[in-house]
């Protein structure tokens, strides 16, 4: 009922973005990087928008929230509805959802649902553009280039 999920940061001196439990990592003050890990449909669906809910609640200073999706396969109307509560939800809170790693399938059943042009954010073609774009001084310090 619930995907797994995990905060991710860059892997210092790689463009890799890991779960912080695992690897050193650098994560970023302002941008959480959500990477959800399997399918998004009815059963598991709330499940997500409570858990963006409970990290924007507990997390101040957040200004971008990025759902990462490189292994997302299938999001069914349940979750898409979930996904407009939660760009709804950020957009509430001042905060910007963006989407990373979209597969193809998932993006065109996104855009033709008409969510893409609602995402109060922008979709990136990798986790480590979505990072240059929206912390780029957070990026540097972990590719060593600023202290």
């Amino acid at each position: 009922m619930r995907p797994h999920w995990t905060r991710v940061g860059q892997v210092p001196g790689t463009h890799h973005f890991r779960n912080p439990d695992r690897h050193e990592v650098i994560i970023s003050p302002h941008v959480y990087a959500l990477r959800v890990d399997g399918a998004l449909y009815f059963a598991n669906a709330r499940f997500l928008e409570e858990l963006a809910a409970d990290i924007i609640a507990e997390n101040d200073g957040i200004t971008d929230f990025v759902l990462m999706f490189p292994a997302v396969n299938f999001v069914d109307a349940s979750a898409l509805e979930s996904l407009r509560a939660i760009n709804h939800r950020l957009m509430d809170a001042g905060v910007k959802l963006h989407l990373s790693e979209v597969i193809g399938p998932v993006s065109d059943r996104l855009g033709a649902a008409g969510f893409l042009e609602e995402l109060s954010g922008e979709v990136f073609l990798s986790q480590y553009a979505a990072m240059r774009t929206l912390d780029p001084a957070t990026t540097l310090r972990a590719e060593g280039l600023q202290p």
